[in-house]
């Protein structure tokens, strides 16, 4: 992809030629507190990135400055052909748009649009080590996984995702449990680099806007559901009605509870919470009483959980149908992004560098 141009708004030029000390005093006073999280073009978003992630940075952008990225660069770590991610990244950037996210109220760009990233991610690894790079817990499975291509970003993807985090002084940063040791580690390279070259960058705290995680169970009660594995027992935001009602007619069940009140074995339980998530309160009590009573007709309640699971996702999914066949408005939110996310990354960029003494005139 082509690196989108900087803006040639004048406000941007007075911006750059700003003192030091000046910069850091505007950038310190900020308005809102900065949220930035990112998302990989791998796979297809589905109901858990929905009800875990996106629901939420619908609510906060209209309370934070948002920063919201397709990490594009992090998937070549393990996805390097990339003759398909044109249309992976269109289609994710059409899906978050489709579920509500607002290109004029959060910054919604693509990592490689921002080149500013990759200067930010070199002089970061003159502070990350080999040791502790190599005790992550994602490179270590990741490397379990792809054994023939254990490249250098593979290992110092914690260090970009600092990068990407800490180029907008972010404050706060959803995260899920599989990456609160990524966060650990963004601390930790943020104290380095404030300890050696002075106090620019906050410490990213974790963040879910004051609310519990929900996490959406796969349909065979194996895990949570995913991206790109498991794909017969996740729901995609882009599947069509009958696969979503084939899929849910298809979850796990049992005879039913033997006596009355009985706990609810794992994967009843997950019927019950994707029911939760998008069906009547009313509809959910009527099946809650119906298992406590030992009357409960699990093909009745999966028919109604298919029903109401459709209703829930076609117009999300007809929003994103009509977005990715519009490649000028992609285009439009794409650019309006990275000018955006620019901005405030070249004026984090003068700060660094005056801090590490690279300005030599």
């Amino acid at each position: 992809m082509l690196l989108f141009p900087a803006s040639g708004k004048p406000e941007g030029i007075v911006l750059l030629s700003l003192s030091f000390s000046y910069l850091r005093r505007a950038m310190t006073v900020a308005k809102k507190e900065i949220v930035m999280s990112g998302i990989r073009p791998t796979g297809y978003l589905h109901l858990g990135n929905y009800f875990g992630a996106i629901r939420n940075y619908v609510k906060m952008q209209d309370t934070y400055e948002c920063y919201f990225m397709i990490a594009d660069l992090h998937s070549l770590t393990t996805h390097p052909d990339t003759r398909e991610l044109r249309d992976h990244v269109h289609r994710v950037l059409a899906e978050n748009l489709a579920c509500g996210l607002d290109p004029d109220k959060a910054a919604l760009y693509c990592q490689s649009h921002v080149p500013e990233t990759s200067e930010l991610y070199l002089y970061l690894n003159m502070l990350a080590y080999k040791g502790e790079l190599e005790k992550t817990t994602t490179f270590k499975e990741k490397a379990r996984l792809q054994p023939d291509n254990v490249n250098a970003g593979l290992l110092t993807y914690p260090v970009l995702q600092t990068a990407d985090i800490i180029l907008h002084r972010a404050r706060y940063v959803p995260v899920g449990k599989d990456q609160e040791q990524h966060l650990e580690m963004a601390r930790n390279f943020v104290k380095r680099f404030n300890h050696r070259y002075g106090e620019i960058f906050p410490e990213p705290i974790a963040f879910n806007f004051g609310e519990e995680l929900v996490k959406v169970p796969a349909l065979d009660g194996s895990g949570k559901m995913s991206k790109s594995e498991n794909q017969n027992a996740t729901i995609y935001l882009s599947d069509d009605d009958d696969t979503i009602r084939k899929k849910i007619m298809k979850a796990q069940t049992d005879s039913g509870p033997k006596e009355p009140n009985s706990p609810k074995p794992a994967y009843i339980e997950n019927l019950f919470l994707l029911m939760k998530l998008v069906c009547d309160e009313a509809m959910v009590t009527k099946y809650e009483q119906d298992y406590n009573q030992c009357t409960i007709r699990y093909g009745d309640m999966k028919k109604q959980l298919a029903e109401d699971m459709v209703r829930f996702l076609q117009p999300i999914r007809r929003r994103a149908e009509e977005i990715r066949n519009d490649i000028r408005y992609l285009k439009q939110v794409m650019e309006q992004g990275a000018e955006k996310a620019r901005a405030s990354a070249r004026a984090t960029m003068e700060l660094v560098r005056q801090a590490m003494g690279l300005n030599y005139f």
